[in-house]
């Protein structure tokens, strides 16, 4: 008894495990009776989460970058506006300036010289009262009336030429300021001009190093639309008020470098410049790769962008539905689009289409949504981009994008 005793007393310590965040863990999943357990490691959960954390800052940072850009263009574009409106205004300032300049030279008398006149009046009335009242020589006062008159005259045309030439050196000193400012007017907008020219050019040049891979070459100033253009043509004849050949050159510089931007940015609509899935990544490049299937070395012509299904696709040019099939080639639902200028492009795999043959779309319009139709793996877009018949790598135009 007394051993029973002592141990119903005995102290007996519970063990108590302290876990990691990242302790091994498993998953368990039971189906038809039976268990299967997966083991996350530690080094798998510590990869998991960090991935998982890179993939967000990428997804904000890409998000920021999206309305960065989208606020700068909106900013230069209202630059833009301001720019013409304040040259418009200053251009009818200096017109009207022009106009009245001829008019106030041609004006001889002014208000101060018409109270002077009428005050000289008064005094001259007040003379001949005295002298009449004294009895003194009218003729010699006459005389003296004449002569002062004459003085008179003398000083009042000399004031008047004083302050018209005043008031021309003022004039002549407000058109300077104002042809100065125009002119500053005139720098800017050439330079907005030029800057957007630039940029588009930028954006040729980098599609034109995929297509001379391909031995292709795509020219915009021999597009079609710039022989056949009608409109922005500067006519000296509209501005034949103006004296000033340095500012009608401008005039003619400014209405070029627009009609430039305005020509470039036609022909740019109907170049698929942009990407047409927004949420994407690059599963396979253009050129020769291993295919998924038959794990054999064959060529792909086009890239492939994998994206959750459901995604809209967007065609990133105007042009003319030319074909809407679901393809036995492995492409699945297809949709080809006919741009002009010799670039057409094909959208396949898509789990909706939204268009009809021969039907006109214009840029960023929703032609489809993402899906695994055909041939393929999994839900991605497969993009493919020709010229002239030849299909070329589509990874420079969605680098080239033009706002």
């Amino acid at each position: 008894m007394h051993y029973k005793k002592q141990l119903k007393h005995t102290y007996s310590p519970h063990y108590t495990e302290n876990k990691t965040w990242f302790s091994e863990k498993e998953i368990i999943f039971r189906s038809g009776g039976k268990a299967r357990a997966i083991k996350l490691s530690s080094r798998f959960q510590i990869i998991a989460l960090i991935v998982l954390l890179l993939a967000c800052a990428f997804g904000a940072r890409a998000y920021h970058v999206y309305n960065k850009s989208d606020r700068i263009i909106y900013k230069k574009d209202m630059e833009l506006v301001r720019t013409k409106d304040a040259y418009e205004e200053l251009m009818g300032d200096f017109m009207a300036i022009q106009r009245n300049i001829e008019e106030v030279l041609n004006s001889s008398q002014t208000k101060e010289i018409e109270t002077y006149k009428k005050k000289a009046s008064i005094v001259e009335d007040k003379i001949k009262q005295i002298s009449a009242e004294k009895g003194w020589d009218d003729k010699k006062v006459n005389e003296k009336i004449d002569l002062n008159e004459a003085i008179l005259q003398r000083d009042l045309a000399t004031a008047e030429r004083d302050s018209l030439r005043e008031q021309l050196a003022e004039m002549e000193e407000a058109v300077k300021n104002i042809k100065k400012a125009e002119m500053d007017v005139f720098s800017k907008v050439e330079a907005i001009a030029s800057s957007e020219i630039n940029k588009i050019k930028s954006s040729f040049s980098k599609i034109n190093e995929a297509l001379k891979a391909q031995g292709l070459y795509f020219n915009p100033l021999a597009n079609s639309k710039k022989r056949n253009s009608k409109g922005g043509v500067f006519e000296k004849s509209s501005f034949i008020d103006l004296k000033d050949q340095e500012i009608i050159d401008k005039i003619s510089d400014i209405y070029k470098a627009v009609e430039d931007v305005e020509y470039y940015r036609e022909v740019a609509r109907g170049v698929p410049f942009g990407k047409p899935v927004w949420s994407y990544w690059l599963t396979s490049k253009f050129g020769a790769r291993t295919d998924p299937f038959t794990r054999k070395i064959t060529g792909h012509k086009g890239i492939d962008l994998a994206s959750r299904t459901g995604n809209k696709i967007r065609v990133m040019a105007k042009g003319r539905v030319t074909k809407v099939e679901y393809s036995n080639r492995g492409y699945g639902n297809l949709i080809v689009i006919d741009h002009g200028n010799g670039f057409s492009t094909k959208y396949a795999h898509l789990s909706k289409i939204y268009v009809k043959e021969g039907e006109v779309l214009s840029s960023d319009t929703a032609v489809g949504e993402v899906g695994s139709t055909g041939r393929s793996t999994g839900p991605h877009l497969h993009y493919e981009i020709l010229y002239q018949g030849r299909p070329v790598n589509p990874l420079p135009f969605i680098q080239a994008k033009i706002s």
